[in-house]
């Protein structure tokens, strides 16, 4: 597996990250503060934030950034997957399509998407500093690691109700295979080239393909395949 899909794949997996903003405040000292993110298809990352927040103000002052996130399977800090992302924080103009995308994977933030204030800033990377595990350290660059557009991208909301409705048994199969959890609520939640999510009793999983996946051809063949596996 390359560096960047791992890369991709570790950002995917996780929900929380440590924004850093340069502080217009306090002369540009790095200023931290824990954000959620949900991955879009192409690789950055989506934050729905306040305009009176502080991060906000430092990034429509300056928006360089850089977000931390990292697993938490090991208790041995020094042997965690990791990652930096390095990049520029951008506005997107369309809160309603990537709210309907972002909302059903943090539904409580649907209070916040109502509210005037608060808007989606793209965490577009330049450059990722991808830790993988002890002595597993790299660079990865944004013109590897980001996504070109793909046909299952305007296919993911077929493909999502589809398994909702006709599929449900599968997805409770799946948590059981790869997740080691019995789950009496289960619903996908989305689904990109890397892999797909689950809300389970209320817990989000995710669950990689072996391959890249580009079209709802692919994917009905790459959960076919899992489905076997779960039998």
């Amino acid at each position: 597996m390359s560096n960047a899909r791992a890369a991709r794949q570790m950002l995917r997996a996780h929900r929380y990250g440590a924004l850093c903003t340069l502080s217009q405040k306090f002369n540009g000292h790095p200023f931290g503060s824990i954000v959620p993110y949900l991955v879009d298809h192409d690789g950055s990352l989506l934050i729905l934030i306040s305009t009176l927040a502080e991060h906000t103000r430092n990034i429509l002052h300056d928006p360089r950034v850089s977000l931390v996130t990292h697993s938490q399977d090991n208790p041995d800090i020094q042997s965690q997957g990791r990652i930096t992302v390095v990049g520029e924080a951008q506005p997107v103009p369309d809160k309603l399509q990537t709210g309907k995308r972002y909302l059903r994977y943090f539904p409580e933030a649907q209070n916040l998407f109502a509210m005037g204030d608060f808007s989606f800033y793209s965490i577009v990377p330049q450059t990722l500093r991808f830790i993988g595990g002890f002595g597993k350290i790299h660079w990865v660059a944004a013109d590897i690691y980001l996504l070109p557009s793909y046909p299952l991208i305007e296919q993911e909301d077929d493909v999502i109700a589809h398994m909702n409705a006709d599929h449900r048994d599968t997805l409770h199969r799946y948590c059981q295979q790869f997740h080691q959890c019995a789950a009496l609520a289960v619903e996908m939640l989305g689904i990109d080239c890397d892999g797909f999510d689950l809300r389970a009793d209320g817990r989000i999983l995710r669950f990689d393909f072996a391959e890249a996946v580009l079209d709802a051809q692919q994917a009905r063949h790459a959960l076919a395949t899992m489905a076997q596996e779960a039998q």
